[in-house]
This record gives structure tokens, C-alpha cells and sequence, in this order.
């Protein structure tokens, strides 16, 4: 048969698996948590490292919200303020994106991820900004007392 100088139609593509993406929380342990496929469905211990992390990674956050031991690092080196304005924006960069990364597991809008990053921040905000491990609380700097989100 003559095609008239077309190409004969080729093999239709391979099917791709579809992936199902929750748009309202759900309770399970078969979920992606940042990564493609992890924890996935290989069982709940993979699961339980992934609420695990997310966990630390909201007491890492809190860790750094009171702001003091940068502060105090920065005054015992007597930093030029060049270097100490580098150095804050570097912890700012790294705090920005650890926020983000929690963004990104609540995204997967699983009930067990959601509830360990709000016990993650719990706990390290006990930890490390009210002085349940010395120092003291944070003192609010006076030009973010009335701030709305600001809650040292």
C-alpha cells in the first residue's frame, strides 16, 4: 500500500504507571514524603525514618530561631560587619531552606508527616528557645515586639 511518502504510524508509547496524589490528608503509611517513592510502599520502617526526619528537621528549625548563640559567636570574634552579615544570611539561607523542605513533607498531606512536624517545632521550641537547656529565654528585640510573628 502506498502511504504517499508518510512514515508508517508508529508503536503507540508504553503505558505509564499512574501515581495517585492526595489532595486532602489521609492516614497510611503508603505515602512519598519529599522523595519519589520514599518511603513509598516498602513498610513502615521506612515510613517511620521518614517521620523521623521530618521531626528533626522542625526541632533543627526552632534550634535556630532564638538567634542568641550566633550573636554571641559573632561578638566574642569581634567580626567585621561584612563577615557577621555574611555569616547571618548564610544561617538565614540554610534556616529558609530547612522551612522549606518541612513545606514540602506536609505536601504529601499525611496525617502522621503533618502531626510530627508540628511536634518537631514543639519540641524544639521547649529545647532550645525557652531555656529548658540554659540561657535563658530569647528576649524579643524591641523593634519586633508588636510583631505578629514574631513569637519569642
Amino acid at each position: 500500500m502506498d502511504m504517499g511518502g508518510m512514515a508508517p504510524p508508529s508503536a503507540p508509547a508504553p503505558a505509564m504507571k499512574a501515581r495517585y496524589m492526595h489532595m486532602t490528608f489521609f492516614w497510611g503509611t503508603k505515602t512519598e514524603v519529599l522523595f519519589t517513592l520514599w518511603p513509598g510502599a516498602r513498610g513502615g520502617g521506612m515510613y517511620a525514618l521518614a517521620l523521623i526526619f521530618v521531626f528533626a528537621l522542625g526541632a533543627i528549625l526552632e534550634l535556630r530561631g532564638g538567634g542568641r548563640a550566633l550573636e554571641d559567636w559573632l561578638a566574642r570574634r569581634r567580626a567585621r560587619p561584612a563577615a557577621a552579615a555574611a555569616a547571618r544570611t548564610a544561617v538565614h539561607a540554610v534556616r529558609v531552606g530547612v522551612a522549606y523542605l518541612i513545606m514540602l513533607a506536609l505536601m504529601s498531606f499525611n496525617g502522621g508527616v503533618y502531626l510530627v512536624a508540628v511536634a518537631g517545632h514543639v519540641a524544639g521550641f521547649l529545647a532550645f528557645r525557652t531555656g529548658l537547656f540554659g540561657g535563658g529565654p530569647t528576649p524579643v528585640e524591641e523593634d519586633r515586639k508588636y510583631d505578629p510573628v514574631c513569637c519569642s
